[in-house]
């Protein structure tokens, strides 16, 4: 009698600490998600405004808003479905390499080196984005079995 007494005690006391722990977690995770969001939207903002008080848009500035748009949309996308996508990540490398790249050679007038490793670091992430997409449909994430059904992009890869 005592011995199922402590046991289904026991239960409750594991069923309470793991929904406060589900609570807390998914708490944080909310709030971080929008925290990046909007510090996200305001670095865009920001880099806009400067842009427009500058008087000037370079290509540099042009790529500097496509890497916050993507990183916008990753949050978006990690927000509604709890996954993130793998390709938004490569997309943000690419963007910022060629955003280099196009700097480098913009200010410094002669190629050299470095503007063959930055553009075989770029074509070596576009194989990576080949290969994940490749991956992704030959063989399809399982989707999660949890209490609440997430929408999954079907063309979405994920880091589990």
């Amino acid at each position: 009698m005592l011995l199922r007494w402590a046991e289904s005690t026991r239960a409750k006391v594991h069923s309470a600490a793991e929904s406060l722990g589900n609570l807390l977690v998914e708490t944080f995770h909310y709030l971080s998600l929008f925290a990046i969001g909007a510090v996200t939207a305001w670095a865009g903002l920001v880099a806009f405004l400067g842009m427009v008080e500058k008087g000037s848009i370079s290509v540099d500035d042009i790529l500097l808003l496509f890497i916050y748009l993507e990183l916008g949309a990753m949050v978006g996308i990690y927000f509604k479905t709890n996954h993130m996508p793998v390709r938004f990540l490569i997309y943000v490398a690419i963007t910022a390499l060629t955003r280099l790249l196009i700097s480098d050679v913009s200010h410094h007038h002669r190629p050299d080196m470095g503007v063959v490793y930055i553009s075989g670091a770029i074509l070596l992430l576009a194989v990576a984005i080949l290969v994940v997409r490749f991956a992704s449909s030959r063989f399809p994430a399982v989707a999660p079995t949890s209490r609440h059904p997430q929408r999954r992009d079907a063309d979405a890869e994920t880091l589990d």
